[in-house]
């Protein structure tokens, strides 16, 4: 073990002592809020651990079964792995991450001990696809029918990646070589083919890491548009996750013009010119530009025609030129084509109808997930669309802590109409993003929220410590009741905002 990665371990337990909640003994009976967790993924697992840590009940529905434990992971190749650094990806505190870009298998190991160490194996029901939420009268959520409980809230936990996008190609059944989608390459190999990668966004750097563990002889991805290329270095991602107005601004040209001039270099010509680095999800990748310059692979921006037998007619478009304009037309020659066209986006239609209300539909909610006509729900980590940073971080952790605040809390705990007006004021305040003001956003942008949230209700004061770092849940408990006492007193029943 070198030096670098014994400080990183040592680091990790440090966390791991100061943050990790205590997992309940077995057979604890936890106590309400109960809370029910939609999805058994990195995100669902990581929320329940988190809510019995602090002695309250969860249940989780997984439509699939144990096999799917850590969701979209538990679907990925073998060589898939991280591409940003692990110590952005720490969501849950106990996490002992091995190296810095940890692989599928590690991720998924850390997921099942986490699983397993909170006592979540008898909270967990497996094949149980969630089709419907809705509340009792008392107020109290049911998920699909009463058979699986009453609950005081619920998280959804359904991430954005649910099925593989597989586009309908003209003439593929006339190409002579190998399709699969990029989620599909365990056990398959490219070791001395010709690979064409349909596709240049995230699911591209899953292909791309095959075809190098795999030896292709050569690969060139066949991209729609330019896309923001960031190496995978820790400093520079963090560094860029720290743009706390989560937009372009007057100074995006230095990491822009710093990336053209360090990372780019020779190959400027892919860097985008016609959007801003802060207006959409990076790919995060230091072995594409390699392997152009060593001739092993080539990036082509223009637009799928059809297959042909033995590659893909292309229509490959100048710098600038929009999709589906003018380009020339040539045949891509190709043994495999890897479809890296991403996933489809899990619905949220099992949640009620009326969180669906325009104009504070996701991702226009309050912090993003939790919908104003329901503070008991939250849509943790499945109702994001662009963002620089990373989905399994603390956020995971807090977001689920604000929903344990707002439901034992009621001073604490927003109104409707002032979650709506913060919904308002950010899009006032990002009103010149191209996106919408919610369709992308940092990692620093995501603290000042949760920052702002506490602040700025002082009843929220006394849980600052526990939802930013998960300690101190017995003196704002203790509080909460005198509060609740004194307001029963004075006949104050109702909530406050």
């Amino acid at each position: 073990m070198g030096l670098t990665q014994w400080i990183y371990a040592i680091v990790q337990w440090v966390l791991d002592k100061l943050l990790s909640p205590k997992p309940p003994p077995p057979n604890a009976v936890l106590s309400r809020p109960r809370i029910a967790v939609i999805g058994a993924g990195l995100t669902g697992v990581s929320a329940a651990a988190h809510c019995v840590g602090h002695g309250f009940d969860v249940t989780i529905f997984e439509a699939g079964d144990e096999k799917n434990l850590g969701g979209i992971w538990s679907r990925v190749n073998n060589t898939s792995g991280l591409q940003i650094h692990s110590i952005m990806y720490r969501f849950f505190p106990s996490l002992q991450w091995a190296s810095g870009y940890p692989d599928r298998q590690q991720i998924i190991s850390q997921i099942t001990q986490i699983w397993k160490q909170y006592g979540l194996q008898d909270r967990t029901k497996f094949n149980t696809r969630v089709t419907a939420v809705y509340k009792d009268k008392q107020g109290r959520w049911i998920v699909n029918d009463p058979s699986n409980g009453r609950y005081d809230g619920v998280m959804a936990a359904v991430g954005t990646c649910g099925e593989p996008k597989i586009p309908n190609i003209p003439n593929q059944e006339a190409f002579q070589g190998e399709i699969f989608h990029s989620s599909h390459l365990t056990g398959k190999t490219a070791e001395g083919k010709k690979v064409l990668i349909i596709g240049g966004g995230a699911s591209a750097v899953e292909a791309l890491e095959f075809v190098i563990h795999t030896n292709a002889a050569k690969t060139a991805v066949l991209a729609r548009s330019d896309k923001w290329i960031i190496p995978r270095n820790a400093v520079v991602d963090i560094l860029l996750s720290l743009n706390v107005f989560g937009e372009e601004t007057i100074f995006s040209w230095i990491p822009e013009g710093l990336l053209r001039l360090f990372f780019y270099r020779d190959l400027q010509d892919l860097a985008p010119t016609q959007t801003g680095l802060f207006t959409g999800t990076p790919m995060v990748n230091s072995d594409i530009f390699r392997q152009i310059r060593d001739g092993h692979a080539e990036w082509l921006r223009g637009d799928i025609i059809a297959f042909t037998d033995h590659g893909i007619r292309f229509n490959h478009r100048a710098k600038g030129v929009p999709k589906g304009g003018p380009g020339r037309e040539e045949e891509v020659a190709g043994d495999m084509v890897i479809m890296a066209t991403g996933f489809q986006r899990p619905s949220l239609a099992f949640l009620p109808a009326n969180v669906f209300k325009d104009p504070y539909t996701p991702p226009n909610w309050y912090l993003q997930v939790f919908p104003p006509q329901e503070v008991s729900i939250c849509a943790n980590n499945c109702t994001y669309v662009n963002a620089i940073g990373t989905v399994g971080n603390y956020h995971i952790g807090i977001y689920t802590r604000l929903l344990l605040m707002f439901l034992v809390d009621p001073l604490a705990r927003p109104h409707e109409a002032w979650m709506e007006r913060w919904i308002d004021m950010t899009r006032w305040i990002k009103s010149k993003a191209p996106g919408g003001a919610f369709d992308f956003f940092t990692y620093s942008e995501l603290i000042y929220w949760f920052v702002f949230c506490v602040a700025v209700n002082p009843f929220r004061w006394k849980w600052a410590f526990f939802v930013f770092f998960g300690v101190g849940t017995a003196l704002p408990l203790a509080v909460v009741r005198h509060e609740n006492q004194l307001r029963n007193g004075l006949g104050m029943s109702k909530r406050h905002s």
